[in-house]
């Protein structure tokens, strides 16, 4: 299975940061059993017999409950997600809040009848709206409360918060809000308050924190809480994924994942030598620029440093002949931006690929190329009105070009233009009857057609097709894979094991088909020790897999391993290939940050594995 395809492998991934996926923003499979939806939704779906914890798992939940419920949010009805401004009576029972007996006893229910009659009194000035009385009577209420009567005495801390609220006054809800959770610590209105305030108080840290302990008081069944949690960890994510990517240091993916991209693209110039066999006179061929590599040409030597693999040499000699203004000026600038691109430097290889689209004198095919990869570009930067206008130009000056309508049919996949996408998928066949890889994408994106349509006769015309595709081209591993989450889909586990396996077999150093294969043995046998020992076989396979480290790291959470989830992800962080990648693995760290410092101030954790 091409693991870095552009826009690619099962077509979902390209919306999917931090899939395996090269430069154009697709790659590795969606999650087995999920549907294709993008792992980025999901974190660790796999399966009903995993239980729900990871803050990762905020999105994918709610999108799950939407779907049951018919887009309420929640089987219960509408009370649960109303928003929740309104004071109220007491909190939740707590150890130890009943009413003392004794001496002394009469006394004290005096006062706390006192505080409880001011507390209405404030409670129907809120609801009046005249919030500053409202104040008035809650530190009234606060001011008569007996000291040891701490569940009472958090009511009336958090109907004053709420008061605060809405004067806006976001400092003064926070300091209640904390009265409130230091007198009752699993105060879930108090806390969710808190978290709010935080937010206008730009204290995203800290909102994160209150609003992971409500999702995990809750449940994770409300969805209020849990679109809060989701914004804040994406906004955290974007703030720190922009500072560390604008310093990081490049990274060049690993050989197979660097070959695995070039054979995505049949009307490539630059990578043909690379297509060993390909040509009868290619041994000729290699003599001939081998003489003129002794001339100094940049880019011949850089096509050189491609033959032998040695991918860290390719940008500075494709320089030199750019700056020479060589006879290879253009080829040596779309290589160079390829590999921009590869290591994740979208800025340096955009100028690269502008120019070489300018040069109305240089080959069509190197212009339809750029245009194919800067318009995947766009797609990772979540520009599919730029992205959709290269692929247009792309298919206008090169009609005859394979490479485009395979790449825009994956882009027509993530817009959900499913017919658009076939019709370009037919395309690209007609031009090139044996591309195995466009016959099976546009089995898949049929087969997602049907399945989000629930259309049961469809299914199983897309799951014969896969089947013809296999038997046509038994040596395309990316067909046995799509197959593979389709068969997954419809719990057809065993089979789905046996397509995984032929995979392997046809690309046994393809890490990211280890991490498919153990994430189906989660799912299918609930076979954790299994699931671990594949994906641990990926990062052995190449230490560079990103999707492999995300994985283990996602599993960690879900198992309580806080710490070695955190480390995970990190270094999938350190392998990020774009900004939107990094900003989504920071999410996921951030979302085990979190639960690990509400583990230590409450107690709380979600159920693991």
């Amino acid at each position: 299975m091409a693991a870095s395809k552009p826009v690619e492998a099962a077509v979902v991934a390209a919306a999917a940061p931090g899939s395996g996926s090269g430069v154009g923003g697709g790659g590795g499979t969606a999650v087995p059993g999920t549907g294709g939806l993008p792992r980025w939704q999901l974190a660790l779906a796999v399966g009903a017999p995993l239980l729900l914890g990871a803050g990762a798992m905020y999105l994918w939940s709610r999108q799950r409950r939407r779907r049951d419920t018919g887009g309420r949010g929640d089987a219960g009805g509408l009370k649960r997600n109303s928003e929740r401004k309104t004071p109220e009576g007491r909190a939740s029972p707590a150890p130890g809040s009943g009413h003392p007996e004794g001496p002394g006893a009469h006394l004290e229910m005096n006062s706390l009848d006192r505080a409880q009659a001011a507390k209405n009194k404030g409670n129907k000035y809120f609801k009046a709206g005249k919030y500053e009385q409202a104040i008035q009577c809650y530190t009234e209420a606060i001011s008569l409360c007996p000291t040891e009567k701490n569940v009472d005495l958090s009511t009336f801390y958090q109907n004053r918060a709420a008061a605060f609220e809405q004067l806006q006054k976001w400092k003064e809800v926070a300091q209640d809000c904390t009265k409130a959770v230091e007198l009752n610590p699993k105060y879930v209105k108090a806390l969710f308050r808190r978290a709010k305030a935080h937010e206008k108080l730009d204290n995203k840290k800290e909102c994160l924190e209150d609003v992971t302990a409500v999702c995990i008081l809750e449940g994770f069944q409300n969805q209020q809480s849990m679109l809060l949690a989701d914004k804040v960890l994406k906004l955290l994510g974007k703030e720190k994924a922009k500072e560390k990517y604008k310093n990081r240091e490049p990274l060049m993916p690993s050989p197979q994942f660097i070959k695995s991209y070039f054979s995505s693209f049949t009307d490539d110039i630059i990578s043909q030598p690379m297509l060993k066999g390909e040509k009868s006179d290619e041994d000729k061929d290699k003599e001939g620029e081998a003489l003129e590599v002794k001339e100094n040409s940049g880019y011949l030597k850089a096509k050189q440093y491609m033959e032998e693999e040695n991918y860290d040499k390719i940008i500075s000699e494709c320089s030199k002949e750019i700056d020479a203004q060589g006879k290879y000026m253009a080829e040596a600038l779309l290589l160079r931006a390829t590999f921009y691109l590869l290591i994740g430097n979208a800025n340096a290889a955009k100028p690269d690929l502008d120019k070489v689209i300018s040069l109305k004198e240089a080959n069509v095919k190197l212009r339809a190329n750029a245009l194919i990869k800067r318009g995947s570009m766009y797609m990772q930067q979540q520009e599919p009105l730029l992205s959709t206008q290269d692929f247009n130009t792309a298919a206008d000056i090169d009609p005859q070009n394979a490479d485009v309508y395979h790449h825009r049919g994956q882009l027509k996949i993530l817009l959900d233009q499913v017919e658009e996408a076939v019709a370009d998928f037919d395309e690209c066949i007609r031009l090139r009857p044996e591309s195995a890889l466009a016959q099976a994408q546009k089995c898949f994106a049929l087969y997602r057609q049907a399945y989000t349509g629930n259309n049961s006769s469809q299914i199983q015309a897309a799951m014969k097709g896969f089947e013809e595709v296999i038997k046509k081209f038994p040596r395309c591993a990316e067909g046995y894979a799509l197959y593979a989450q389709a068969l997954t889909d419809q719990q057809q586990f065993g089979k789905a094991d046996e397509m995984y396996d032929k995979c392997i077999d046809l690309e046994p150093d393809n890490a990211t088909t280890y991490v498919h294969k153990g994430l189906l043995q989660l799912q299918w046998k609930q076979d954790l020790d299994k699931g671990l020992e594949l994906i641990s076989k990926a990062i052995e396979i190449d230490n560079k897999c990103d999707f492999a480290y995300e994985t283990m790291g996602t599993i960690e959470v879900q198992r309580g391993n806080m710490e070695k989830a955190i480390d995970m992800f990190n270094k999938a962080i350190n392998l990020a290939k774009s900004e939107m990648e990094m900003a989504h693995l920071y999410s996921l760290c951030d979302a085990a940050h979190a639960q690990t410092e509400v583990a230590k101030k409450y107690g709380l954790k979600p159920p693991t594995l």
